[in-house]
């Protein structure tokens, strides 16, 4: 399996990885049966944890169509995997400076996932 197609995992996981920050100790719970009603009292950080966890979902189907389109047409290994690697690098950065609660850092970094992903379909081109 390629890199890239282990980076497609990676984006796969990561919106599971950040579903649980926004729900650390501290918080208070409305019942363990009912996630979704919980983020409706999510101030601060917690709020931004959980934006950055519906982001990811967002993001994915574009991420994952650009690589297997980008593999399909032929496009190098090499620059499908280092702009896949530059996607889930810049992804993580999103989400913690999203969390940290920096909007502008946050936008650029966003900005250059999404570069990612239009790069992978113009070199498919």
């Amino acid at each position: 399996m390629t890199i890239s197609y282990w980076c497609i995992l990676a984006a796969i996981i990561m919106p599971y990885v950040l579903a649980p920050i926004g729900q650390l100790p501290g918080m208070t719970y409305k019942g363990f049966g009912a996630p979704r009603a919980r983020w409706e009292t999510f101030t601060g950080w917690k709020l931004r944890a959980n934006s950055a966890h519906l982001n990811s979902f967002e993001v994915l189907p574009g991420f994952i169509a650009a690589v297997l389109i980008a593999h399909q047409t032929g496009v190098p290994q090499g620059t499908i995997d280092a702009l896949a690697m530059t996607f889930i690098a810049a992804r993580i950065l999103y989400a913690v400076l999203f969390i940290a609660g920096f909007t502008i850092l946050r936008t650029i970094t966003w900005l250059s996932g999404f570069a990612c992903v239009v790069a992978l379909f113009v070199l498919s081109a």
